[in-house]
């Protein structure tokens, strides 16, 4: 299988818009988004329990060698290996015993052995460890077979970590790996970014709540669930998630006051060219700049992306699965950008699809996919639900990732080579 980290390029067919002049390519959103989009200045020490998922605003550095000295990797004796003349077997005293976190021990004695155990000090002298299941103990002595090499089963000191080397880098996050190497370099504080406060408004007078009452009309509220459980995270805190009329008067109103709480607005329906789409109109009226309005994907056109001040605000459309989709491919690189990660997960291989698919050229479709398996050249294959509906999230359960379609592919056969994006997990 072949990892792609940038499979979309410009050329793909998505800068070809419906409507030229007024949707751009994703790969022209992407790049506007870093350049409007840059990290929180403010940074706070954590202990290295409490770091978990947070963003590294400062390097870290390894001061002393990992590990700090010679240590057996093994239960076992620890020999000199030059010793070992002749043929075996060799018959040694047991001149010592060294258990983990021992110190201060003499060096071994000529011609001895020390019963040593993993994680031990390697005493002076003693140039291998041999484990213990090589060795026959009878009492004082033992009886090993096999002639050591050198350096055998010990862990030199630096061998894992050297002093002054950067450990992690600032931009990573922090995730079980990452703490595990940390603790290993012996850093019992962090120096990370501040958790972004991100504001929810969701739009729509058609929109409730679930557990409430419902007209014939009205619908359920899905996008405020579904992206305040995306925004959950250890980097994020999500300081108002609030539902909004059709009325650009009291958006103006609700989206002033969310920009005075949040670094992060993101709004749900609204940006698109109806009558009732007052999102853009309101933010225009507190003085927002446009980034970007309008990209050429499917599901998702309408997402667009601004600012009010120093706040940072993302529209994604109203319907379900278009802002699913959007967030994953916009509002996750949005989010990592002012976070200040400096390692991108947005990440592309390619699969094979297990159908065929027909469609209409025009716009890149991301359709929601599910690994089935592998082909009998072992490449992974994928299924997919035979249209895309911007309102439907029923399948999403189901789905490990998006597939791309290009803009200009109608017809694709079974088998045909196509770009998978996973789903970002929290």
């Amino acid at each position: 299988m072949t990892f792609l980290h940038d499979v979309l390029k410009p050329g793909c067919s998505c800068d070809a818009p419906e409507h030229p002049g007024k949707l751009i390519s994703i790969d022209e959103a992407l790049h506007r988004i870093g350049a409007l989009c840059h990290p929180i200045a403010e940074v706070e020490r954590l202990s290295l329990s409490q770091a978990h998922g947070r963003v590294l605003a400062l390097p870290v550095v390894n001061d002393t060698p990992a590990p700090a000295f010679d240590n057996s990797a093994m239960d076992g004796y620890a020999v000199d290996a030059r010793a070992f003349v002749g043929d075996g077997p060799w018959i040694l005293q047991v001149s010592d015993r060294i258990p983990a976190g021992s110190g201060g021990q003499a060096a071994l004695q000529p011609g001895t052995a020390a019963r040593i155990f993993t994680g031990a000090p390697v005493p002076a002298g003693a140039t291998a460890v041999v484990m213990q299941e090589q060795v026959r103990n009878a009492g004082a002595l033992v009886r090993i077979d096999r002639r050591p090499s050198d350096g055998q089963n010990i862990r030199r000191i630096g061998s894992d970590m050297q002093a002054g080397e950067v450990v992690l880098t600032a931009g990573t996050i922090l995730g079980p790996r990452e703490i595990a190497a940390a603790a290993a370099a012996g850093a019992a504080e962090v120096t990370v970014r501040r958790r972004l406060r991100v504001a929810l408004l969701v739009t729509g007078d058609e929109v409730r709540q679930a557990g409430t009452g419902r007209a014939t009309a009205q619908i359920w509220d899905v996008n405020t669930p579904m992206l305040g459980a995306a925004i959950a995270s250890p980097a994020m805190e999500l300081v108002a998630a609030e539902p909004a009329a059709d009325d650009r008067l009291r958006l103006r109103r609700q989206l002033a006051d969310l920009c005075s709480r949040a670094d992060l607005v993101v709004t749900t329906g609204g940006v698109s060219v109806g009558e009732e789409d007052h999102v853009k109109q309101a933010l225009a009226d507190l003085g927002g700049e446009l980034a970007l309005s309008g990209v050429a994907i499917k599901p998702g056109k309408p997402v667009s992306l601004g600012s009010v001040g120093s706040v940072t605000w993302l529209g994604l459309p109203g319907n379900p699965l278009a802002a699913f989709v959007t967030w994953q491919l916009f509002g996750e690189t949005v989010v990592q950008h002012l976070t200040g990660q400096t390692r991108l997960r947005n990440q592309r291989r390619h699969v094979v699809t297990a159908f065929p698919i027909k469609r209409k050229p025009g716009r890149c479709e991301f359709r929601p996919a599910n690994r089935i398996g592998f082909d009998a050249l072992g490449r992974e294959l994928v299924g997919f639900d035979g249209t895309t509906n911007s309102a439907r999230v029923g399948n999403l359960p189901a789905a490990d990732g998006l597939i791309l379609l290009p803009a200009d592919a109608d017809d694709l056969p079974e088998g045909a080579l196509v770009e998978f994006m996973p789903f970002f997990e929290t």
